[in-house]
């Protein structure tokens, strides 16, 4: 490990006190302020000690402007030798769900879903329905998927849940102040009909990886972080509210959803000259037809991974070095608790609460989170850590250095892991530019550990790099690039992870990157479907353009065989009349297993197939774009 990693460790060992309580309730919490008096006391010393160390900023800046200025002044230093003039080289140091998601039981926002016998689509901003119920393949209806009379501009509309009859839209505007969520009615012909917008003050959620928005039995879940301006003249400004929409809305119609009484924070000072961020989870009740929302929120360091179970939201922020901290937000709204740990996370696909009672994190020395890009960066050596849910506290105890086992492989860029079973698979993706043929491919390792009883860890040799990692199962498989072609080996987790076999699609590459772009049907215990959007080898994933076509392997017994893939139609991509979302960000294709059917989701293009012979052939398709009205 690096050595501040070690030290960190070291320290978690020392600063750990107190035996794990049963269960898996924390032995402590963190305690709420007390009252508003007590919250906006505590902002203004913040409010001064941040003062006091900008103006010493300023002084040592105008210091350093005038000794400059007096070094320009002085006499010219003597001619330098000749050879002088040659500048030395540089030095070395120089250079049924129709969503395939990570938790049973917490939906993730998506681009499809499906109500009843219609699937819907969210698409540039705007919102349709397709009728797939009784062997029918029909577009229905579609609407803006912002508020009638709103300016889109400036707002990306990139999530949608569904729960009963509501259809949830989760976006972001730059011009109106944060998180945007449309309800929408649904009913049983697919007919869709707005019926409101709120505002959920925050900043920009996105992430290349994650999903903004879950849904938990009903309830509407969103993590949102918020930068706290301590300088402005209302702090209060800036922290978690909610507003209704309507045409003439002011920022005063922001009312506060997260009382001081719910705002919580550790016994850490917040890092000298760096950002202090409200860590937000909101609930909202869907129940009623005016939304409802709760929010509660944890001070802490910008960095930012979160994770939501079905219990409870998890939070890893990261300071400066490898100090970190991990809350545990419930969603029934109890108090938060937290411990002090060491590391950073790849993405929410670095944790998982097991049902043994422990949280597990796959962790490099250094990362910064996963906002924007950010999931792909981060570096340093690795670690599990394995700790009990009970052991989480008020934020004066650290995980001990036994709850952290070292592990092979340094994170590199772009790492893939994933809790498959009883292991934890990780591996990079070497370099996934296109390459030719017959040029020599560096074997990559994938790791597997079984998380469990952290024993042995193996290291499989791949002749292909670890773009993407799923479940078949039990078991896995892992998906990436050699060259020109594209591997999918399946892997067998018994006892012992092995590879099983590979199936080869030669010149290909992925065509989406997010979680949602593969899907898994099984059909038996051993046997099942894959789905995945591809393109040619020489093609690159573009934001606005469709996924060449979906590709589909059977699984039996973990021989992988191609059944045939859905195409999109090639041609000039229609007019939509795009107002809002007109970038892809979530990817625009998808793989649906729906009733014994199969469809590929490309662009505005739904391809419906069926298996024949032994594959899949397409049946019929249709496009549901909107139609733009032409001007003469």
């Amino acid at each position: 490990m690096s050595s501040a990693l070690k030290i960190t460790l070291t320290l978690s060992l020392l600063l750990s006190a107190g035996s794990h309580a049963a269960g898996t309730a924390p032995r402590r919490t963190l305690a709420p302020f007390a009252s508003e008096q007590a919250l906006s006391s505590y902002l203004q010393q913040l409010q001064a000690r941040q003062e006091a160390l900008l103006q010493k900023q300023q002084k040592l800046q105008r210091a350093t402007a005038q000794y400059s200025a007096q070094s320009m002044a002085a006499p010219p230093a003597p001619p330098a030798p000749m050879a002088a003039k040659t500048a030395p080289a540089p030095s070395a140091e120089a250079a049924e769900s129709v969503t395939n998601v990570q938790t049973a039981g917490v939906d993730e926002g998506g681009i499809v879903k499906l109500h009843g016998k219609h699937l819907v689509m969210l698409r540039r901003g705007k919102l349709f329905t397709v009728q797939v119920g009784g062997n029918a393949l029909q577009p229905v209806s579609s609407l803006d998927a912002f508020a009638p009379g709103s300016d889109p501009s400036g707002s990306w509309y990139d999530e949608m849940l569904i729960d009963g009859d509501t259809v949830v839209v989760i976006g972001y505007s730059y011009n109106r102040g944060g998180t945007e969520i449309g309800l929408f009615d649904v009913n049983g012909d697919g007919k869709l009909a707005y019926r409101s917008t709120y505002h959920l003050r925050s900043n920009d959620y996105y992430s290349s990886r994650n999903y903004a928005s879950r849904l938990v039995g009903g309830k509407l879940v969103f993590y949102s972080p918020l930068s706290l301006n301590l300088r402005r003249g209302d702090p209060f400004g800036g922290f978690p509210a909610l507003r209704r929409w309507r045409p003439d809305a002011v920022p005063s119609d922001f009312k506060r959803i997260a009382p001081a009484t719910r705002i919580y924070r550790t016994d850490e000072e917040p890092e000298t000259g760096f950002g202090l961020t409200l860590h937000t989870v909101t609930v909202c009740d869907l129940a009623q037809r005016d939304m409802r929302c709760e929010a509660t929120a944890v001070m802490g360091p910008q960095g930012r991974v979160f994770y939501v179970s079905g219990e409870s939201v998890f939070v890893w922020t990261t300071r400066r070095g490898s100090d970190s901290g991990v809350f545990r937000i419930p969603l029934d709204g109890s108090a938060p608790s937290t411990l002090k740990v060491a590391g950073a996370p790849v993405d929410q696909f670095s944790f998982l609460e097991s049902s043994d009672g422990h949280l597990n994190v796959l962790l490099r020395a250094e990362g910064q989170g996963d906002a924007m890009w950010d999931g792909a960066r981060g570096r340093g050596d690795m670690a599990l850590l394995r700790v009990p849910l009970a052991s989480f506290s008020d934020g004066r105890d650290s995980a001990p250095a036994s709850s952290y086992k070292a592990l092979p492989g340094g994170g590199g860029y772009g790492l893939q892991n994933r809790y498959v079973g009883a292991y934890l698979l990780y591996g990079n993706p070497g370099n996934p530019g296109r390459r030719k043929a017959d040029q020599a491919w560096p074997r990559q390792p994938l790791y597997a550990v079984r998380w469990a009883d952290a024993g042995s860890v193996q290291a499989l040799s791949l002749p292909h790099g670890v773009e993407r990692i799923e479940a078949l199962g039990d078991d896995a498989v892992v998906i990436g690039a050699q060259g020109r072609d594209l591997h999918f080996s399946s892997l067998r987790l018994g006892a012992q992870a092995a590879i099983a076999t590979r199936y080869i699609r030669a010149d290909a590459a992925q065509g989406e990157s997010r979680s949602h772009g593969f899907f898994y049907k099984p059909q038996t215990a051993s046997e099942g479907v894959i789905g995945l959007p591809i393109l040619g080898a020489d093609e690159r994933p573009g934001l606005n353009k469709p996924a060449a076509s979906v590709l589909y392997l059977r699984n039996s017994g973990l021989q992988l065989t191609e059944l045939g893939a859905l195409a999109a139609r090639p041609g000039q991509v229609p007019d939509d009349g795009c107002r809002a979302s007109c970038v892809d960000w979530y990817g625009n294709a998808r793989p649906l297993f729906l009733q014994g059917r199969v469809f590929a989701l490309l662009g505005y293009e739904l391809v419906e197939g069926a298996l024949r012979d032994g594959q899949i052939r397409e049946v019929r398709r249709i496009s549901y774009a909107p139609i733009v009205p032409t001007v003469r």
